[in-house]
């Protein structure tokens, strides 16, 4: 199982790794290496809520989300990502910026390094909305109850996750706009480059995660009044279901990639070893996702979708914190996994206590899938 999952990350790593040496020898194999331990550590979380969406689709898709999504993981964000917002910022043509970031590196690096406001409110307003849909869901299982109900009877009111958001980004705007006005730079003019970012972030989550939501509860509708015969738009409803999660994991993914790419400039400014070593730690974050919902690691330790959708709440207010003020990768990478491990732990906690109350020979998916059951029949009811 183990090999199955990760064979293909076990390869990307040694082609990875000899294609640095060949290209830098063993100083550039010594900075792949640590970009990919890089991109791990700061997107353990991503696996987390990836695999929540991705358990929700059938085996072809997750295949294509290995495959064709990894294509777009590795080269859409890790390198061609970058030379887009170059050639951007510097208005420059496509060969122009892919010759700037192989010919003139720190000049590269300073002109993505100086897009960093627009991009950390893009991925910033993104991630917010997620984390602000979940807590304000009511949910049968809750983590941190004493937060978790009053935030879900606020949630009752309509739009308020996109009210709270845009007040986020104006406030952001705002006092990023006066601090580089106050103190001048090369940000002095991007107040209004990072509000319109921003919104872009916002309709972008209200498009992809709206379509991808709807076909859902479509799905869950057909499934329904498949008890008196199979609909015909089943399969073709699964397919569109399946295809809009499927870019919304692909645009979570872009959001969450944010803060490696900016951080691997910490560690190089060669496009080159960025794209592997990024690309083998995305690699690996993949695969975990698909051990994660193979496993059926969610189901048995329940509180861990809470876990990573509370640091994804963290990245988002880190990302747009970073509009103006540094704050160190670390930071970022241990808010996430200390959040989940409280999450892990708590989920054990819980097992422990459900398997006081049940008896030693009840497994805690079996319990939990009880609790599936009850929450379908009452969707169902509604």
């Amino acid at each position: 199982m183990l090999v199955k999952t990760f064979g293909w990350s076990f390869a990307v790593t040694a082609l990875g790794l000899v294609a640095a040496v060949f290209y830098g020898g063993w100083t550039a194999l010594g900075i792949v290496a640590i970009l990919s331990v890089l991109e791990i550590s700061l997107s353990f979380d991503n696996a987390v809520v990836n695999a929540g969406i991705l358990k929700k689709m059938n085996a072809f898709w997750q295949k294509i989300f290995l495959t064709l999504g990894i294509l777009i993981a590795v080269f859409g964000m890790r390198l061609v990502f970058p030379v887009v917002i170059v050639a951007i910022s510097a208005q420059l043509g496509p060969i122009e910026a892919v010759d700037l970031a192989l010919t003139d590196k720190d000049r590269y690096q300073e002109l993505v390094t100086d897009a960093h406001p627009a991009i950390a409110a893009f991925g910033g307003m993104f991630l917010l909305m997620i984390f602000l849909d979940f807590i304000f869901e009511d949910r049968d299982i809750k983590w941190l109850a004493w937060l978790e109900r009053p935030l879900a009877k606020l949630g009752k009111v309509d739009m308020l996750s996109v009210w709270i958001a845009l007040s986020v980004l104006l406030i952001s705007a705002i006092t990023f706009g006066a601090h580089a006005h106050q103190h001048g730079g090369a940000h002095a003019d991007k107040a209004e480059t990072v509000l319109l970012a921003g919104i872009a972030g916002l309709i972008t989550y209200m498009i992809v995660g709206g379509l991808s939501g709807y076909f859902e509860d479509r799905l869950e509708e057909e499934a329904t009044a498949a008890r008196t015969g199979k609909p015909r738009s089943a399969v073709k409803l699964a397919g569109k279901a399946a295809f809009f999660m499927f870019l919304y994991l692909e645009v979570l993914d872009a959001s969450f990639s944010f803060d490696g790419v900016i951080g691997a400039f910490a560690v190089t400014n060669d496009i080159v070893l960025m794209a592997l070593g990024l690309g083998i730690g995305a690699m690996y974050v993949r695969s975990l996702t698909v051990y994660l919902v193979r496993q059926g690691t969610l189901d048995e330790y329940v509180y861990l979708e809470h876990g990573a959708h509370y640091a994804i709440g963290a990245l988002a207010v880190i990302l747009l914190v970073t509009i103006q003020y540094q704050i160190h990768e670390i930071i970022t990478g241990l808010v996430g996994v200390s959040l989940i491990a409280w999450s892990f732990l708590s989920s054990i906690r819980h097992n422990k206590r459900l398997a006081e109350a049940k008896g030693p020979g009840t497994r805690a998916g079996e319990w939990h899938g009880e609790e599936a059951s009850g929450r379908q029949a009452r969707r169902a009811d509604r």
